[in-house]
């Protein structure tokens, strides 16, 4: 019987919840609209056509629904104008809101009802499209010995885009579900399934593996390769050596850490020797970016924004120097929509579901000088913290990412009855703090959106070709892994890969020094521990928001410990003159912290429940514990 390769990659998905209604519709297609496998794979444009729906596997959280929902640590929470994202089911301790099929309004990218690797971005969700990645994979790699027509080169290039797919997939899942089925081969469709779960280990050994090759055989920029000629000054976001490295160091890191280490070997520490070979995966791929021979590079802190979104340039891609990976974009506008109208305050915006920052996460961005504020309410000799101006000497990405009150935030015309908006009305009952449809905490986040992203400036508008993307992995993720590595590999802030010329404690000042923030403190340098408070802490402020902070928790095994569990807000009264020109300088009185929301989570929690229908297929396939 002839076989065609879009029959035989569909029918080859192993779990229930791909639908083969998808096979059927394939099986429908007429003869000549299929493809046999020795054309699909037998050159490198045709095997390149097969191995570029893979791409399209790639969720965009960021805007996979109108608004959308990421930052499920204690870093964000919404306006009460609607309780049907994932964060909300998150907050109340209901891990199973993740299905789709305990969800029903179908918001959350994790797993939507009809999946589809089309143009649709409403489609794509991270369980379907990583179980289908992966088949669609290892049938790729079962078939390399039909490219017959190819250079080594253009080999390569298809193999080692597989492999590098192959381990990211599984690792996007082993972070959320723990230890899984390593599916490394094409699977029957007639046999009896009785794969067993792996720890959490030797699942990223096999992860490792597949990372390593792929970077041994991928170039670091495909426009300075043959092949990649074809497609020239258009191969930004396409597999490469640093892609591989980058991931390759992130997932022996997270192996290495106290949650999947107690996974594996019921220790809560970290394990040293994964956290030595996260450092040497790091060490090489920053050897590369600081030698300048990559097109990799830190983003100069006055186009900080550039790493999340474009304005006025014609809906190019954000990113920049700095995205190290990314995935495909569809439909710029649309999907911008609603993600640029999330955070702004409806009396200044449109959209009633706001996502603001919480004032305790808030708080983790420090002193310009590089001290961390011990507690907003207290003066602090040391920091030059004063609770009176809270706003005053902060590190620069807290202006960058937050509005507070008093900052301008409407730029242009105003009619006369909305004048008293134009100024961040964020003190206790300030206009911009409607507990329904504006912030809650007293905060509004605009790392990703121009402050113009308001209903008067209209810097959401078409003609603005406003343009926002959150990137997987960026350059700077990678100085902190490296230093969070290299600390717990070597045991010390200065440890470092013998490869590298950075110490940990180096690699976290080369971040501070690019956002115009003082040197880690000596007083840092001492210990492990006090360091890595350090660490933590700059992880939090460097990358925040950007969908990171959840699986930091729960890797950390934090997620469940006080004061992680709260939510807050601050609260205050102005006093004395408003200052419309420095909003630093405006003068607060009675300000204090309250608790919003506190999560009731347990063990348990640090795991997302698996589907029912997976795991009753099979003894071997168990549930996560206490689920």
């Amino acid at each position: 019987m002839k076989k065609y390769i879009k029959t035989l990659v569909c029918c080859t998905i192993i779990w229930s919840t791909v639908s083969l209604s998808s096979c059927e519709k394939y099986l429908d297609k007429a003869d000549e609209t299929v493809i046999s496998e020795k054309e699909a794979f037998k050159n490198f444009v045709n095997f390149q056509g097969y191995t570029e729906e893979l791409y399209n596997c790639i969720v965009n959280f960021s805007t996979n629904y109108w608004t959308n929902s990421w930052n499920w640590g204690e870093d964000e929470i919404t306006s009460t104008a609607g309780n049907f994202h994932f964060i909300h089911k998150i907050d109340d301790g209901n891990f199973w809101g993740w299905q789709a099929e305990f969800d029903g309004w179908g918001s959350g990218w994790m797993n939507h009802n009809n999946f589809s690797t089309n143009n649709d971005r409403f489609n794509k969700d991270l369980w379907k499209a990583a179980w289908y990645g992966i088949s669609k994979v290892n049938m790729g790699l079962a078939n390399m010995d039909k490219m017959t027509d190819a250079t080594d080169e253009e080999r390569n290039l298809i193999k080692g885009q597989l492999l590098f797919f192959r381990g990211w997939f599984h690792h996007r899942l082993m972070e959320y579900f723990g230890g899984l089925p390593y599916i490394d081969t094409v699977l029957p469709t007639d046999s009896k399934l009785t794969l067993p779960r792996l720890s959490y280990k030797a699942c990223a050994d096999k992860a490792a593996a597949d990372f390593r090759a792929a970077a041994d055989i991928l170039p670091v920029n495909w426009d300075n390769t043959t092949a990649g000629k074809r497609s020239l000054g258009k191969n930004a976001l396409r597999i490469n050596k640093i892609m591989a490295l980058g991931y390759l160091g992130k997932n022996y890191l997270w192996a290495g850490s106290p949650l999947m280490n107690f996974e594996s070997t019921g220790s809560k520490n970290y394990d040293a020797d994964y956290c030595k070979k996260a450092a040497a995966a790091f060490a090489e791929l920053l050897t590369l970016t600081e030698s300048g021979t990559t097109q990799y590079a830190l983003v100069e802190f006055k186009n900080y924004y550039r790493n999340f979104y474009t304005s006025g340039q014609n809906w190019d891609l954000p990113g920049s120097t700095e995205a190290i990976f990314r995935g495909p974009f569809f439909s710029a506008n649309n999907s911008n929509w609603g993600t640029s109208k999330q955070y702004t305050p409806v009396v200044i915006s449109e959209g009633d579901l706001k996502f603001t920052p919480t004032a305790n996460y808030v708080d983790y961005y420090g002193m310009a000088n590089g001290l961390p504020i011990q507690d907003i309410t207290k003066a602090d000799n040391e920091s030059g913290y004063n609770p009176e101006y809270p706003w005053k000497g902060r590190d620069p990405r807290f202006y960058n990412d937050i509005v507070y009150d008093g900052v301008k935030f409407v730029q242009g015309a105003m009619g006369a009855s909305d004048e008293k908006n134009r100024y961040a009305n964020l003190y206790t009952s300030g206009s911009y703090r409607d507990v329904s449809t504006g912030s809650r905490t007293g905060y509004v986040l605009r790392k990703f959106i121009p402050i113009t992203a308001n209903k008067y400036d209209n810097g959401y508008s078409y003609g603005n070709s406003l343009h926002i993307y959150v990137p997987y992995m960026r350059l700077a993720d990678i100085y902190l892994m490296y230093a969070e590595a290299a600390l717990m590999g070597y045991n010390s802030p200065t440890g470092k890969d013998p490869g590298f010329s950075k110490t940990a404690v180096d690699a976290i000042n080369v971040i501070r020094t690019r956002a115009g923030v003082a040197n880690v403190a000596a007083k840092f340098l001492t210990s492990v521990d006090g360091f890595l408070g350090e660490v933590r802490r700059e992880r939090a402020v460097e990358l925040s928001f950007e969908g990171h902070r959840f699986n930091d928790l729960r890797r950390w095994l934090l997620l469940i410990e006080k004061p992680y569990t709260l939510k807050t807000s601050v609260e205050f009264d102005r006093s004395g003159t408003f200052s419309t020109t420095d909003p630093t300088a405006n003068r607060v009185v009675n300000l204090k912290e309250v608790v919003i929301l506190e999560r009731k989570f347990s063990q348990k929690h640090y795991w997302l429940p698996l589907k029912n229908a997976d795991v009753n297929m099979y003894m071997e396939f168990k549930q996560n514990p206490g689920w």
